[in-house]
């Protein structure tokens, strides 16, 4: 019998946190879930125009890079900027108003301007202005007047810098030692001088692993309480960040926010945005808000004052009507948690605190005017019956709502409460003695080494399943998995398992298996979070002579190899690929398969188990460069294929019908990284009456 050391695990929703950051601090974080973002600097007062015509391109924040603007020129700007209608106590009110919690300011954005008085750089608002204030210093007392957290954006690319990297246009550039010093003495100032900051929201460039990890102790050795952005880089972070605007499809086992700008075209100031209906905008970021908070996140909302420091009268409207809905919605927001469910609704979204179950009318209205769902083990105690009539049938709930619910700008929530505190449900019910990860529920969070390979990461898989007597189990891997240490989870006990020798097993492709040609297709420039794009039609593909080789490419791109394959019935076959610092493997359009590479990996063999359905298939692997100059890339089936299986018999008979299985790595290097487990199998093994 297999030996055990038996673990067992408290699952907290602050799982994604890093070691030493406390828990209350991340509470508090965690229960805002709406704040306000502020991005405000010497761009602000070009208001996205040079030489008397709008720039197009671009963030208008980002104006020096798009126009261009000579540097001379543009920083000669400060010594005009003066933007004495800047309120902090006004801007700390109107967040107030608008029912946020805390305000991130830009201290320093990546034209290298500081918004507060630093000993780093006379490029400051202090010293190189008529201005003669330190922004930050009076946002943070505004803040702590109004009672609300204050944050801190810095970015980590500075085009003024003389030890920085030139400006590139992906502001993802390498930062150079004296840089990352220089960073670390403005990072020292601002945690130092300005009292307590909640939040440091890092962005943009391109640390080490190290430089990431020396910023991210640095922070929290002088602020042990503030949260950290993601956008540090290499999985050093408190919370991560979709990309700019980007919304969640599925709740992470990390914390994370969305950053959301008024218009998708800008963060700051732009003087010819087009404003049309503050009514319809809030509305919008109303719908936005209530989708962040139903999958767990926080929402941080950007506005963008002009060159004088004037809140722009549409953001403000937007804000206001968005505190509005909040003054009378507002319990369902804060200190709420994500949608117990794991589907999405056409009719709206959820969210959860204690036994009651909040849902937001922010979708379509149903054709039948009846909302329906299911609460398994929850008895309705009660429902508002101001706009809507409960009914439960068995595990089944039936509300009628009247179409006037959904007819005016307000979206509406209802409130049901249950007999008990409400939980998550588990995933899909598998009706097969065979777990595999297409047909799991994956664990996400987000991995990354820069803003360019932010992704969702599968850190482990989760099945649920009926039997009545479970004792004994299976594990089924390849040698890419062997030697390996999982965290083995079965109804919430742990078992720490080391994936040893196994018995080996041949796994041959069936006879009468055809592999067709190999091809190539390429470049693409896209992000690795960027949805898999299997391109099976013909047009641009090269077949290639072998199955393997190397290709020049650039940084940030993305290649992709196809194979297509006649299968005389459904079966796994295990194949050899290559790639260098990401690969992505899709099977008939659909993943199978994607993670990173270690840092800065020009190349790396791997094995992976690839399910194959009876008739025609199509694998297409994505092969994602974000550092090199040359990629290598391989394909083929494996000379000699095996998997190996590990006999699992538990201390104990487990009864019940119901049984939850999880897999992790155990003690991995990072609790984001992707846990690499997508060839193994759990075969559930029936005990004999």
């Amino acid at each position: 019998m297999k030996k055990f050391v038996i673990l067992f695990c408290l699952l907290l929703a602050s799982a994604g946190m890093q070691a030493g950051h406390d828990t209350q601090s991340f509470r508090q974080w965690q229960d805002n879930k709406f704040s306000m973002f502020i991005h405000f600097g010497l761009y602000s007062k070009l208001g996205g125009v040079w030489k008397g015509k709008p720039v197009t391109q671009g963030y208008s924040e980002q104006i020096m890079a798009f126009a261009p603007v000579p540097k001379d020129k543009y920083e000669a700007l400060a010594g005009e900027f003066n933007p004495d209608c800047f309120n902090a106590d006004s801007i700390a009110a109107l967040a107030k108003r608008a029912g946020m919690r805390s305000v991130v300011l830009t201290s320093k954005h990546h034209d290298g301007f500081c918004l507060f008085r630093t000993k780093t750089t006379a490029y400051n608002i202090y010293d190189a202005s008529p201005c003669k204030r330190d922004l930050v210093k009076e946002m943070a007392e505004a803040c702590k007047r109004a009672g609300l957290n204050f944050g801190l954006y810095f970015s980590l690319i500075d085009w003024h810098c003389p030890y920085a990297s030139p400006m590139a246009p992906h502001n993802a550039n390498f930062i150079p030692s004296k840089h990352h010093e220089y960073s670390k003495a403005q990072l020292k100032e601002l945690l130092t001088r300005y009292g307590p900051i909640s939040e440091l929201w890092f962005d943009m460039g391109s640390n080490t692993p190290e430089q990431s990890r020396e910023l991210y102790e640095l922070v929290h050795r002088i602020q042990p309480s503030c949260m950290v952005s993601g956008r540090l880089g290499n999985d050093c972070y408190d919370f991560c960040v979709m990309g700019d605007n980007q919304y969640p499809d599925a709740t992470l086992q990390t914390p994370w926010q969305t950053c959301a700008s008024m218009f998708n075209e800008t963060w700051g100031y732009r003087s010819w945005q087009k404003r049309e209906n503050a009514k319809e905008k809030a509305a919008e970021k109303m719908r936005a808000l209530a989708n962040v908070v139903s999958h767990g996140g926080n929402y941080l909302l950007n506005i963008g004052p002009d060159g004088q420091g004037n809140v722009i009268s549409f953001e403000r409207q937007v804000l206001e009507r968005i505190g509005k809905w909040l003054g009378q919605y507002g319990y369902a927001v804060y200190g709420s948690d994500s949608s117990p469910f794991n589907e999405e609704f056409d009719w709206g979204t959820a969210a959860r605190k204690g036994k009651q179950l909040y849902l937001f009318l922010s979708g379509n209205y149903p054709k039948d005017g009846k909302i329906t769902f299911n609460m398994p083990g929850y008895v309705l105690e009660k429902g508002d019956g101001k706009m809507a009539s409960y009914l439960q049938y068995g595990d089944e709930i039936v509300l009628t709502v009247p179409a006037s619910a959904y007819k005016d700008s307000v979206i509406h929530v209802l409130t049901l409460d249950f007999d008990k505190e409400i939980t998550r449900f588990p995933g899909k019910n598998v009706r097969s003695t065979s777990l595999t990860a297409q047909n799991a529920t994956p664990l996400y969070s987000y991995s990354c080494f820069d803003y360019y390979t932010n992704y969702k990461s599968i850190i482990g898989y989760s099945w649920n399943f009926d039997q009545i007597l479970l004792k004994q189990l299976d594990l089924i891997y390849t040698p890419q998995e062997k030697g390996k240490t999982i965290d083995l989870t079965i109804d919430q006990k742990t078992y720490t398992v080391e994936l040893g020798e196994g018995k080996p097993q041949s796994q041959d492709p069936l006879p009468g298996t055809t592999w067709g040609g190999l091809y190539l297709c390429g470049p693409k420039h896209t992000s690795f979070d960027a949805p898999a794009a299997p391109e099976t039609e013909r047009n641009g593909w090269k077949k290639l002579d072998a199955d393997s080789g190397t290709v020049a490419c650039k940084p940030f791109e993305t290649y992709y190899l196809m194979q297509e394959v006649e299968s005389p019935r459904q079966q796994r076959v295990i194949a050899e690929i290559g790639a260098g610092n990401g690969i992505e493997v899709c099977v008939n359009g659909v993943s199978i398969m994607k993670h990173l590479n270690h840092y800065r990996c020009s190349f790396r063999k791997e094995q992976v188990a690839i399910p194959l359905r009876k008739g025609k298939n199509c694998i297409v692997i994505r092969l994602y460069n974000r550092f090199e100059n040359r990629f290598g890339y391989l394909f083929r089936t494996a000379e000699k294929p095996v998997t190996y299986k590990q006999e699992i018999t538990l201390p104990e008979i487990l009864n019940g019908k119901s049984h939850t299985v999880a897999v992790k790595p155990h003690k991995p290097a990072s609790p984001h990284t992707d846990a690499e487990l997508s060839n193994l199998r759990i075969r559930l093994r029936r005990i004999a009456m």
